[in-house]
């Protein structure tokens, strides 16, 4: 079972992968995945050292083919040259002969369940009997006890890793593109695993929904230690995209379950060259980790609470705060002159000074410390535990209550009971921020309490550590808002003296980067676009610039970009539009899981692709 408020990494087997072993009590091991064709030997060799120069523990290439399995071999020979003896992983789709020959060179070998023995997934409505469903797996056992063997003889690992984008039709059509199956996807093969006594596996799921991808987790765990299983996971969130956005989307979902001892693999898929994944992953598992050993938090869950499939904690709405509103940002500005971003906050902390009411904006709500606040309009009071006879007797409309989990005593909770217009700021300065904010609520919830919670998280970051900030304060968010618990979050970055600021507008757009890349918030637009491999069909990163340049001036849209046909449409099924590697220099475009116009010039697509969404929007204004 999971603590909810205790860090504890969860007990996994240890596996054999070449000289760098990994679950058991080894460390997180990081990896990244080269993007050249691994027929281009010289261009694999010298991404994978670089991979492994910036401190990977394994290296993944692209194996479409017998032709580039088989290239394998000279890679490794010239990398054991070089004195680079870290271990290669081949990464196997919709040719299990393929993997077959990987498994005969490589430490490890990547398979997908949902193209092993299946088809490419058609999207069709199909229907299994129990009688032929039940062949289907003695067809899945029979050929993969064959990879089995062969891995056993040669000493290599085996990762099992599911997408949400390339389930089988024969899952969906009996599971649907739930997480329940994504995780019965990967469990049919470690069954077969289990049966043949084959313990060198690692499980991976991964989705660019992070609401799926963290679910699909929490209830592998479950279904995992229910049938006896400790095999240790691979962390990913796929298709995050690049910049400060991949790396909060990552962030927000690798540290969510990073937090709660879930974890001994990880990489940081982003679009970039591949060692820039590197001290990203390093910083996310090293920031998350520190915690253990801390002090112990006693609590209780809610028995309302569901872990693997959580609904939204119910509350109270307080001016738009709670009630099952969006979560809103809280900002802090000690600066009048401060300018704002292109989404402003909901609600501005002033302490103890207001702006003049000329500098106030009028789509803002303002706070201020309760013995500072005059009434004026728009703006609200905040409180202490130690004035919390002024909060009883104060008459606003709204009133912010700055809390701990150790404030939460009966007095505290017989003023919420009788006042409904309070919003708990939560605050934490436990080495553990995640679990007493966690314990706040929960216990909020077993007293029936709806009183609404706004996070609290401060950093102490200067500019030159935007990215720092961004990373921890997603993976100090993530399981909270992935739990339910998330009426809102307030970021506060006091930059160290002598440094370069952060300004609050780059604090308050990370916020909003949090809360979409938990899809509970939808601010800008998001792009689905993945890291890019042996398989990409054309200039990934450079039409990925193009393509945002592109569409800089629409709001809310979801657009993948992908680079070939592996995961396309699968991980872009909630995408809005898509733009897919199709064949060398062509593209496909997709509304939705609908192709709409195949084999594009990549010249001509991204302005195809503008004209496709211009042509909606024009349909439907």
């Amino acid at each position: 079972m999971t603590d909810l408020f205790n860090y504890n990494p969860r007990h996994s087997s240890e596996v054999h992968v070449g000289n760098r072993p990994l679950g058991g009590d080894n460390p997180l091991r990081i990896q990244s995945m080269t993007t050249k064709a691994t027929t281009d030997t010289e261009g694999c060799v010298e991404q994978c050292r670089a991979i492994f120069d910036a401190g990977a523990d394994y290296v993944r290439l692209t194996t479409q083919g017998t032709r580039e399995a088989l290239n394998l071999a000279d890679i490794k020979q010239r990398l054991r040259s070089m004195g680079y003896d870290g271990p290669l992983v081949a990464d196997v789709h919709f040719n299990p002969d393929v993997a077959d020959v990987a498994a005969t060179i490589v430490e490890k070998v990547r398979i997908n369940p949902g193209n092993y023995i299946d088809p490419a997934r058609q999207f069709k409505q199909l229907e299994y009997t129990d009688e032929e469903y039940a062949a289907e797996l003695a067809r899945l056992e029979e050929r993969f006890s064959r990879l089995l063997a062969i891995c056993r003889e040669h000493g290599t690992a085996l990762r099992i890793g599911v997408n949400h984008g390339s389930l089988s039709d024969r899952i969906m059509c009996r599971y649907g593109d739930t997480p329940a199956g994504i995780v019965e996807s990967c469990m049919e093969f470690l069954r077969v695993c289990v049966k043949q006594h084959f313990t060198d596996v690692v499980i991976s799921i991964k989705a660019s929904n992070t609401q799926v991808m963290v679910r699909s987790m929490r209830l592998l765990c479950q279904v995992m230690e229910r049938e006896g299983m400790s095999f240790p996971l691979h962390l990913g969130v796929t298709e995050a995209g690049e910049g400060e956005d991949g790396r909060i989307k990552s962030a927000v979902g690798i540290g969510a379950l990073l937090a709660d001892g879930i974890g001994d693999t990880l990489r940081v898929s982003l679009s970039e060259a591949p060692e820039a994944e590197i001290p990203v992953a390093y910083k996310l598992a090293s920031y998350v980790v520190q915690r253990a050993g801390h002090d112990a938090i006693p609590a209780q869950a809610a028995p309302d609470f569901c872990y693997e499939n959580p609904e939204r904690r119910p509350t109270q709405a307080v001016l738009n705060v709670g009630g099952g509103q969006v979560p809103v940002v809280m900002s802090f500005r000690p600066d009048e002159d401060a300018a704002f971003g292109d989404v402003l906050p909901d609600y501005v902390y002033c302490a103890r000074q207001l702006p003049a009411a000329a500098q106030r904006r009028k789509d803002v709500r303002y706070v201020v410390d309760a013995d500072a606040w005059q009434g004026e309009e728009g703006t609200f009071p905040a409180f202490t535990k130690r004035a919390l006879p002024l909060l009883a007797m104060c008459k606003a409309e709204a009133k912010f209550l700055f809390l701990t989990y150790l404030d939460l005593d009966e007095e505290v909770k017989a003023c919420l009971r009788h006042d409904h217009n309070v919003v708990i700021v939560a605050q934490s300065n436990h080495a553990n921020r995640l679990g007493e904010q966690r314990a706040l609520v929960h216990e909020l919830w077993r007293e029936a309490l709806a009183t609404p919670v706004i996070f609290f998280q401060h950093y102490s970051h200067s500019h030159e550590a935007l990215d720092d900030l961004r990373l921890q304060a997603a993976a100090d968010m993530g399981a909270l808002l992935f739990d339910g618990l998330t009426d809102g979050i307030f970021l506060l970055n006091q930059t160290p003296a002598q440094a370069n600021e952060i300004t609050p507008a780059q604090v308050e757009r990370t916020a909003f980067g949090i809360l979409q890349a938990a899809r509970l918030r939808t601010t800008h637009t998001e792009y689905i676009s993945c890291p890019g491999c042996g398989r990409t069909l054309y200039d990934l990163t450079g039409t990925i610039a193009r393509i945002k340049e592109a569409t800089a001036h629409l709001k809310g849209l979801k657009i993948g970009i992908m680079g070939c046909i592996v995961n396309g449409p699968g991980e872009m099924a909630d995408a809005d539009y898509g733009y897919v590697g199709a064949a060398r220099g062509k593209v496909s475009l997709y509304r939705g899981k609908v192709c709409v116009e195949k084999n594009i010039p990549t010249d001509d697509a991204v302005q195809k692709l503008l004209e496709l969404i211009e042509s909606d929007q024009a349909q439907t204004s």
